[in-house]
């Protein structure tokens, strides 16, 4: 890998953009007010998006973050926003039923469309664009389930879509690592730090007290409303949010127990010729690709580098070990960007769930929204957004999500063990199945299916 790794920054790339890991300095109260009409625990995007609400509705609201705001993933992720259903629309039908299996696949696109026009409305620096995804097939059995499910989607949702066989695939992505993908042109991208930044200054201009390295420590029912300790004090509140996602921790055990904290890695390269990132990147889309342990990368919003994603290992582990894993699955990706160093590496925790669908609702009168499985940056915001709305009592706080049973695991207390082994698992399958399709590919024998 060029360069020394030592010289690696091992902080988000979005962050220092924005001029480091902390906000503009901001004078704190002394002292935690004694009582307030919402505590939101966790200031990301879902727990900002809650307390602009709640603000906005004329709620004394108060902010808790046990590290400095925006710390998390929501200034850590890839900046990369889809539709964030995982679960095809027959999965959820023969769980759920045909009619909650529309509801909450529309909510996905009612998500996707609202972050745009929030952004837009609210006047947000972010760098928000409408670019577009190349979702990649990583065998020829993955293009074609790709097409099919394109293609269904298009009928029973009206989801805007086309495909991009291989022979076409560097009009797209400029690499042979992939056969062929679909292109879904509604998907979108924004600079993560930017937006946490503009959430912000909205939901404090809103009068919203955001206060970090203040972690709660317990919720105690007490007298129609909650008791929130914390080291600065306990804190009365009619009502409370809970907005931890993948820095959940046992202050609910009942969700602790419900979400999956799984590490993701990210590396940006050094600035780039730019010929080089315009046929890498031709048409400015973001990308991800087919792979269980998925990769996604993109350009920066000023198309001088490049951002790439992914999980490299099957237990946690830093970006000194990252980096250098990541980097090599880059430029098998972009054998172009072998002679390229990188500037920083860096990690975030996602919260998976284990039936693969985020959930909102109130357990024993706590609100909660939270399990976004990778796919957050417009549900977690858009979720945040309806707690927001239950909380002030309006009907169109609830949504599709509200109410589904929220699975657990028997013997599960939040620590996933069982990580290490399923990652090892699909990494295992994912490159076996790569190295069959190419070399049936070379041999030019029938594409390879699934093991």
């Amino acid at each position: 890998m060029p360069g020394d790794l030592a010289g690696i920054r091992q902080s988000s790339y979005w962050l220092d953009a924005v001029g480091g890991e902390a906000p503009p300095p901001r004078p704190e109260p002394e002292a935690l007010p004694r009582s307030v009409d919402v505590v939101v625990i966790g200031a990301g995007y879902t727990g900002l998006n809650a307390a602009l609400q709640t603000a906005r509705g004329g709620r004394d609201t108060l902010v808790l973050d046990a590290g400095e705001p925006g710390h998390g993933c929501s200034t850590r992720n890839g900046g990369q926003i889809s539709t964030s259903v995982k679960p095809s629309l027959d999965r959820l039908a023969a769980r759920f039923g045909a009619e909650r299996a529309q509801a909450i696949r529309a909510e996905g696109r009612r998500a996707l469309d609202w972050i745009g026009r929030f952004v837009a409305e609210e006047g947000l620096d972010c760098d928000f664009e409408r670019c577009g995804r190349f979702h990649a097939a990583h065998t020829p059995w993955h293009y074609e389930q790709l097409a099919r499910d394109a293609e269904t989607m298009r009928r029973q949702e009206a989801i805007e879509s086309f495909v991009v066989p291989a022979a076409e695939q560097r009009r797209e992505l400029g690499t042979e690592a992939y056969f062929g993908g679909v292109v879904f042109p509604r998907h979108c991208a924004l600079q993560p730090a930017r937006y946490h930044r503009a959430l912000l200054e909205r939901a404090r201009g809103a009068g919203a007290r955001v206060t970090g390295h203040c972690p709660a420590l317990s919720i105690e029912a007490a007298g129609g409303g909650f008791d929130v300790t914390t080291p600065r004090g306990s804190v009365r509140a009619r009502d409370v949010i809970v907005a931890t996602n993948g820095y959940t921790t046992g202050l609910v055990p009942w969700l602790r127990r419900r979400v999956i904290p799984i590490g993701s890695y990210i590396i940006v390269t050094e600035e780039l010729p730019p010929a080089l990132i315009d046929r890498l990147f031709p048409t400015g889309r973001i990308a991800s690709d087919t792979c269980k342990v998925v990769y996604y990368y993109r350009t920066t919003p000023d198309r001088k580098r490049i951002a790439f994603g992914g999980r490299v290992s099957a237990g946690e582990t830093d970006p000194a070990i990252s980096a250098p894993r990541l980097y090599a699955a880059m430029c098998r990706v972009f054998p172009d960007l072998r002679d390229h160093a990188i500037t920083h590496a860096w990690s975030g925790t996602v919260a998976y769930s284990f039936d693969e669908l985020a959930h909102a609702g109130v357990h024993e009168g706590i609100h909660y929204a939270l399990g976004y499985c990778g796919s957050g940056v417009s549900m977690a915001s858009y979720l945040g957004m309806r707690a927001g709305q239950k909380v002030l009592g309006l009907a169109e706080g609830r949504t599709a999500f509200d109410d589904l049973p929220f699975p657990t695991r028997p013997f599960y207390s939040g620590r996933p063990w069982f990580l290490p082994a399923a990652v090892a698992w699909y990494r295992w399958r994912d490159d076996w199945q790569h190295r069959r399709a190419r070399r049936r590919s070379v041999s030019g024998t029938a594409g390879a299916g699934p093991v």
